[in-house]
Protein backbone atom coordinates (compact mmCIF):
# COMPACT_ATOMS: atom_id res chain seq x y z
CA UNK A 1 0.00 0.00 0.00
CA UNK A 2 1.11 3.43 -0.89
CA UNK A 3 1.11 6.20 1.65
CA UNK A 4 -0.92 9.35 0.46
CA UNK A 5 1.88 12.01 0.57
CA UNK A 6 0.41 15.40 2.21
CA UNK A 7 1.68 19.20 1.49
CA UNK A 8 2.11 20.97 -1.81
CA UNK A 9 3.99 20.18 -4.76
CA UNK A 10 6.60 22.12 -6.42
CA UNK A 11 4.59 23.37 -9.11
CA UNK A 12 1.93 24.45 -6.43
CA UNK A 13 4.46 26.41 -4.57
CA UNK A 14 6.13 28.49 -7.28
CA UNK A 15 2.54 29.55 -9.07
CA UNK A 16 1.86 30.97 -4.87
CA UNK A 17 5.13 32.58 -5.35
CA UNK A 18 4.60 34.02 -8.53
CA UNK A 19 1.29 35.43 -7.84
CA UNK A 20 2.60 36.88 -4.59
CA UNK A 21 5.29 39.10 -6.70
CA UNK A 22 2.74 40.01 -9.16
CA UNK A 23 0.72 41.58 -6.36
CA UNK A 24 4.23 42.94 -5.08
CA UNK A 25 4.80 44.23 -8.81
CA UNK A 26 1.55 45.91 -8.82
CA UNK A 27 1.46 47.36 -5.22
CA UNK A 28 4.69 48.46 -5.01
CA UNK A 29 4.73 51.68 -7.07
CA UNK A 30 1.67 52.79 -6.05
CA UNK A 31 3.26 52.70 -2.57
CA UNK A 32 6.20 54.85 -3.76
CA UNK A 33 3.81 57.21 -5.19
CA UNK A 34 1.69 57.82 -1.92
CA UNK A 35 4.60 58.47 0.03
CA UNK A 36 6.08 60.78 -2.33
CA UNK A 37 2.57 62.55 -2.13
CA UNK A 38 2.32 62.43 1.29
CA UNK A 39 5.94 64.13 1.72
CA UNK A 40 4.41 66.45 -0.60
CA UNK A 41 1.79 67.39 1.48
CA UNK A 42 3.88 67.66 4.43
CA UNK A 43 6.31 70.47 2.73
CA UNK A 44 3.10 72.75 2.25
CA UNK A 45 2.20 72.34 5.93
CA UNK A 46 5.48 73.20 7.00
CA UNK A 47 5.85 76.06 4.30
CA UNK A 48 2.69 77.36 5.98
CA UNK A 49 3.98 76.67 9.34
CA UNK A 50 7.43 78.97 8.60
CA UNK A 51 4.92 81.70 7.07
CA UNK A 52 3.01 81.91 10.07
CA UNK A 53 6.66 81.78 12.18
CA UNK A 54 8.33 84.08 10.88
CA UNK A 55 4.97 87.02 10.74
CA UNK A 56 4.79 86.24 14.64
CA UNK A 57 8.49 86.53 14.98
CA UNK A 58 7.99 89.96 13.40
CA UNK A 59 5.33 90.84 15.59
CA UNK A 60 6.77 89.63 18.52
CA UNK A 61 10.49 90.96 18.58
CA UNK A 62 9.71 94.06 16.39
CA UNK A 63 12.91 93.20 14.75
CA UNK A 64 12.10 92.67 11.30
CA UNK A 65 11.94 89.25 9.47
CA UNK A 66 14.23 86.61 10.47
CA UNK A 67 17.05 85.90 8.38
CA UNK A 68 16.96 82.20 9.11
CA UNK A 69 15.17 79.21 9.74
CA UNK A 70 17.53 78.77 12.99
CA UNK A 71 16.11 82.63 14.84
CA UNK A 72 12.94 80.97 14.63
CA UNK A 73 14.00 77.70 15.48
CA UNK A 74 14.65 75.52 18.38
CA UNK A 75 18.60 75.42 18.79
CA UNK A 76 17.60 73.17 21.81
CA UNK A 77 18.49 75.42 24.62
CA UNK A 78 15.98 76.67 26.89
CA UNK A 79 16.39 80.47 26.64
CA UNK A 80 14.05 81.75 24.34
CA UNK A 81 14.75 85.00 22.34
CA UNK A 82 15.45 86.81 19.13
CA UNK A 83 18.17 84.07 18.04
CA UNK A 84 15.79 80.94 19.70
CA UNK A 85 12.59 82.33 19.31
CA UNK A 86 10.94 78.36 19.38
CA UNK A 87 8.06 78.73 16.79
CA UNK A 88 9.05 75.47 14.91
CA UNK A 89 10.37 72.26 16.08
CA UNK A 90 13.52 71.23 16.19
CA UNK A 91 13.25 69.03 12.83
CA UNK A 92 11.74 71.77 10.54
CA UNK A 93 14.81 73.81 12.19
CA UNK A 94 17.39 71.84 10.93
CA UNK A 95 15.97 72.74 7.51
CA UNK A 96 15.29 68.66 6.30
CA UNK A 97 12.10 66.83 6.94
CA UNK A 98 9.76 64.19 5.06
CA UNK A 99 12.23 63.98 2.35
CA UNK A 100 12.09 68.14 1.52
CA UNK A 101 15.12 70.76 2.13
CA UNK A 102 14.03 73.95 3.62
CA UNK A 103 15.24 77.25 3.67
CA UNK A 104 14.50 80.81 5.06
CA UNK A 105 16.20 83.67 3.74
CA UNK A 106 15.39 87.43 4.83
CA UNK A 107 14.77 89.77 2.01
CA UNK A 108 15.58 93.37 1.97
CA UNK A 109 17.79 95.67 3.80
CA UNK A 110 19.31 93.98 6.96
CA UNK A 111 18.57 96.04 10.45
CA UNK A 112 21.41 97.53 12.43
CA UNK A 113 19.36 98.42 15.17
CA UNK A 114 18.21 96.78 18.45
CA UNK A 115 15.11 97.58 20.32
CA UNK A 116 14.65 96.21 23.85
CA UNK A 117 14.12 92.51 23.06
CA UNK A 118 17.02 91.99 20.87
CA UNK A 119 20.38 92.63 21.45
CA UNK A 120 21.65 90.74 18.41
CA UNK A 121 20.28 88.85 15.08
CA UNK A 122 19.12 91.78 13.36
CA UNK A 123 15.83 91.00 10.61
CA UNK A 124 15.31 92.11 7.53
CA UNK A 125 12.99 94.90 7.12
CA UNK A 126 11.28 93.79 3.48
CA UNK A 127 9.96 90.19 4.44
CA UNK A 128 11.55 86.78 3.33
CA UNK A 129 11.59 84.19 0.79
CA UNK A 130 11.20 80.60 1.97
CA UNK A 131 12.00 77.60 -0.13
CA UNK A 132 11.21 73.85 0.28
CA UNK A 133 12.90 71.46 -2.56
CA UNK A 134 12.35 67.71 -2.70
CA UNK A 135 15.99 66.04 -1.48
CA UNK A 136 15.83 63.40 -4.33
CA UNK A 137 13.85 64.51 -7.09
CA UNK A 138 11.20 61.90 -8.21
CA UNK A 139 11.87 60.04 -5.12
CA UNK A 140 10.95 62.00 -2.18
CA UNK A 141 9.05 64.64 -3.89
CA UNK A 142 8.36 65.56 -7.13
CA UNK A 143 7.30 69.70 -6.76
CA UNK A 144 9.31 72.30 -5.30
CA UNK A 145 7.65 75.08 -3.40
CA UNK A 146 8.12 78.83 -2.79
CA UNK A 147 6.52 81.31 -0.35
CA UNK A 148 7.32 84.91 1.00
CA UNK A 149 5.92 87.47 2.34
CA UNK A 150 2.73 87.82 1.21
CA UNK A 151 1.85 84.40 2.20
CA UNK A 152 1.29 82.70 -1.24
CA UNK A 153 2.69 79.06 -1.99
CA UNK A 154 3.98 78.53 -5.59
CA UNK A 155 4.46 75.36 -6.94
CA UNK A 156 6.83 74.14 -9.89
CA UNK A 157 5.17 70.88 -10.88
CA UNK A 158 9.37 69.79 -11.99
CA UNK A 159 10.94 70.47 -9.24
CA UNK A 160 13.29 73.17 -10.15
CA UNK A 161 13.68 76.25 -7.73
CA UNK A 162 13.00 79.03 -9.98
CA UNK A 163 13.76 82.62 -8.17
CA UNK A 164 12.22 85.45 -9.27
CA UNK A 165 12.96 89.01 -8.96
CA UNK A 166 14.60 91.19 -5.85
CA UNK A 167 15.08 87.69 -4.10
CA UNK A 168 11.15 86.90 -4.20
CA UNK A 169 9.31 83.41 -5.78
CA UNK A 170 9.03 83.48 -9.60
CA UNK A 171 5.99 84.62 -11.26
CA UNK A 172 6.08 82.28 -13.98
CA UNK A 173 5.60 79.40 -10.86
CA UNK A 174 1.58 78.41 -10.36
CA UNK A 175 -0.14 79.64 -6.61
CA UNK A 176 -0.99 76.53 -5.18
CA UNK A 177 -3.97 75.02 -5.87
CA UNK A 178 -3.94 75.96 -9.92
Amino acid sequence: MKKKQKGFSLIELLIVVAIILIIAAIAIPNLLRSKMAANQASAVGSVRTINTAAITYNSTYGNGYPASMTEIGNDGTTSVGCGNAELIDSVLTSGKKSGYTFALTGKGTQLNTTNSACTSNFGYDVGYIVTAIPSQLGTTGQTSYCSDGTGVIRQNPTGALNAGANNACATTDSPLGN
